[in-house]
């Protein structure tokens, strides 16, 4: 039978791994002695490299907070909270977080010091991603509305063009009724693609980097050596449980449009990237693990005029295609749970794919 203390700190344990915010806990001499899954998230590193390091080496900000504050909020005993700091991290990158600071002592009267940070970016974030997902929802069904409209009159047309066909007289004129019924199938493939498939997922689990190298390859064989595609994959992700076709496809349609903004650059490249991110929220739904698929590009950037609509159909920043990539691909994510999001400056621009781990429903 489970000592009941030991119950205890194991379910604590499991509280503080599932907290959304990060949680940092130092000795009375300041070295760190814990941080839970969304600290390594935060700091992006794991708690083994991080663990029993300093205070004043780790919490590097712009305000008051420092080594010295610390201190003196541990020998006092007084909490205080700083909102709103720059926090630089050890990767040069800073975040912007609320810092609630927490003088406790355990049972044996130890002394430790208790950090709260909760990511501010990252809640603007989750806002831009609800943002999204709204967009894509209202714009689905914007066009699949106009699309059922579409559909009827064009088997009426392109039946209406065979009739007229059997009823010429004059076989000449059959090339004109052949330009109505071709151009009414190229109009009804269109209308197909923006209504997107029907059938149900078909899942399997399948490792994310046998896609990302199915795309590879694919790219490979349209570009040649002239695009550079470089891998920086994390061989710790587990397996993903989702309709591979599907996700090719999406990452194809980015991977694409990649291509294209690096057009004929000498020192063109693209880079595939994958990470693990943990107790990471997708709209308003907080999943455990989500794969990170990165998509970057040294392209001269989406230009500002269409970044807020870029993955509406029919948007696109080229003379070539309809401009419906991004909106499948946003939609074929999203089939899966997941989202799309972008980065974009001049001279470089990262597509975001973001993928729960938990097995999704067919």
């Amino acid at each position: 039978m489970i000592d009941k203390t030991e119950s205890q700190e194991e379910y604590g344990n499991q509280v503080l791994e599932n907290l959304s915010f990060a949680i940092l806990l130092f000795d009375k001499q300041l070295y760190l002695q814990y941080m839970n899954s969304a600290a390594e998230v935060l700091f992006a590193v794991s708690a083994r490299h991080m663990v029993r390091q300093r205070a004043g080496d780790l919490i590097q900000c712009s305000s008051g907070l420092d080594e010295d504050s610390l201190a003196t909020a541990l020998n006092s005993g007084r909490p205080f909270t700083e909102r709103e700091i720059s926090l630089r991290l050890q990767n040069g990158e800073s975040v912007t977080v609320d810092c609630t600071v927490l003088p406790i002592t355990d049972d044996k009267g130890e002394d430790y010091l208790m950090l709260e940070l909760h990511h501010i970016d990252r809640q603007l974030q989750i806002s831009r991603e609800e943002h999204l997902l709204n967009q894509h929802a209202a714009a689905r069904d914007l066009i699949r509305g106009l699309a059922h409209e579409i559909k009827n009159p064009l088997g009426g047309l392109r039946g209406a063009a065979q009739l007229l066909e059997d009823e010429l007289d004059d076989r000449s004129l059959q090339e004109y009724t052949q330009v109505i019924i071709n151009e009414a199938d190229r109009l009804q493939a269109l209308v197909n693609r923006m209504l997107g498939s029907h059938r149900l997922l078909e899942l399997s689990w399948i490792n994310v980097h046998m896609i990302l190298e199915r795309v590879r390859s694919l790219m490979v064989a349209e570009y040649g050596d002239s695009l550079q595609i470089k891998r920086d994959f994390d061989p710790s992700i587990p397996e993903l449980h989702v309709d591979s076709d599907r996700i090719i496809q999406a990452i194809l349609n980015i991977v694409r449009n990649a291509a294209q903004a690096v057009g004929d650059k000498g020192d063109g490249e693209i880079t595939l990237r994958t990470r693990i991110m943990r107790q990471f929220t997708i709209g308003n739904v907080c999943h455990r693990l989500v794969v990170l698929i990165e998509i970057e590009d040294n392209g001269p950037g989406i230009p500002e005029e269409i970044r807020e609509k870029i993955f509406y159909p029919m948007v696109t920043s080229g003379g070539n295609g309809m401009g419906l990539g991004l909106s499948i691909t946003q939609s074929l994510i999203h089939q899966h749970g997941g989202l799309v999001e972008f980065n974009t400056e001049d001279g470089k621009t990262v597509f975001r794919v973001m993928l729960p781990l938990e097995k999704q429903g067919g």
